[in-house]
């Protein structure tokens, strides 16, 4: 019976960490892209 909570507290714990990482790559990239937008439609409105 240890070795199979072991098991499954290992992946709970490894899928929680791969949802963080991919969650901050996710985030990130979407800032940027608003920022990016944001930007422009700035200097759109400015001409």
């Amino acid at each position: 019976m240890d070795e199979q909570l072991r098991i499954v507290l290992i992946i709970i714990i490894s899928v929680s960490i791969f949802g963080l990482l991919v969650f901050v790559f996710v985030k990130n990239y979407i800032k940027k892209k608003i920022d990016y937008l944001v930007e422009k439609n700035k200097k759109d409105k400015s001409k």
